[in-house]
């Protein structure tokens, strides 16, 4: 046998979990687990996918009979929950084992792809698809494409021109749409050439309240901050209550919680110190920080009104 037929002739046998290691994809679920907490049910889905894809790319390797696996995506989920996150993991996963070229994310929403006047939704819409090709097009909140009780709505330009795509290019190019289950599901049933094409639909869970706490301090530790003890229990606090509360928002609540944790001790600071302070004290949340809230006193103020919620 020649060297050029022995190149071409299909391999006998595969060893999984070599590929597995090789292939980069072990590497990509570490970091998933590693950056995002709990989301266990969205953690074993990621995995299984990459399974499928693994088996599917021995397959291949072995001259088996085989299909490029349809990988568009519906990720549905509360705001906060970590779907951006797993999609750009899912770019990185799926450019690892040869399914996109790039391996890149681009997220859009509906004011990237629909136009305000006649001819302007296509171009718009091809563009963003051209900057996309080679990776993955995340679209949030991609319900709002669609509005029937507006004739002169552009969208559904917008979504036969991503169907088409879809269908056409599947083999370069991964589409997710996300955004909250009961209005995907309207969207859906709505739009059934999308349904058709989405192979897989993760629902992402809110997180709970010890979640939400872990999540805080990581939050804290990568911006060279730490509670102190009685803050702790303040978070702890805050986090039961503002989960009640409206326009809560999983890690997103906890993020612009903690934003204004620090800007009231950066105030703190100024107000109350005379003297050199260390980096101890420039770096510790103290429990005045965290029940200065309006979580404390009484709720938010609904954050579409006049006044914005101060968290």
């Amino acid at each position: 046998m020649t060297a050029e037929a022995a190149e071409q002739a299909p391999v006998t046998q595969v060893n999984l979990a070599e590929e597995f290691q090789n292939s980069g994809v072990a590497e990509i679920l570490a970091e998933l687990d590693r950056e995002l907490v709990g989301l266990k049910p969205v953690k074993q889905r990621i995995r299984e996918i990459a399974a499928l894809l693994i088996v599917e790319r021995a397959r291949k390797s072995m001259g088996l009979a085989h299909d490029t696996p349809t990988l568009h995506m519906s990720f549905t989920g509360n705001p906060g929950t970590g779907k951006t996150t797993v999609a750009l993991k899912m770019a990185g996963l799926l450019h690892r084992l040869g399914y996109v070229r790039k391996g890149h994310l681009v997220s859009v929403t509906r004011d990237d792809l629909v136009g305000q006047y006649i001819g302007h939704t296509a171009p718009k819409t091809k563009e963003v698809l051209k900057r996309a090709m080679g990776g993955v097009l995340f679209i949030d909140e991609a319900y709002y494409l669609y509005r029937p009780d507006n004739e002169r709505d552009y969208g559904q330009e917008a979504i036969e021109i991503l169907l088409q795509v879809m269908e056409n290019n599947r083999d370069d190019l991964v589409v997710i749409l996300a955004g909250y289950a009961d209005r995907m599901d309207q969207f859906f049933t709505s739009n059934p050439g999308f349904r058709s094409r989405i192979a897989h639909h993760i629902d992402f869970p809110d997180y709970e309240d010890g979640e939400l706490y872990s999540i805080a301090e990581t939050m804290l530790s990568k911006q060279n901050y730490v509670f102190d003890g009685q803050a702790q229990e303040a978070m702890r606090e805050y986090i039961k209550k503002r989960r009640k509360q409206p326009h809560f928002a999983n890690a997103r609540s906890i993020r612009n919680a903690l934003d204004r944790a620090r800007l009231r001790q950066a105030n703190r600071l100024f107000e109350t110190s005379t003297g050199p302070l260390d980096a101890a004290a420039l770096s510790t949340i103290s429990e005045v920080d965290i029940r200065a809230s309006r979580v404390f006193s009484g709720g938010l103020d609904d954050p579409m009104g006049p006044g914005r919620p101060k968290e």
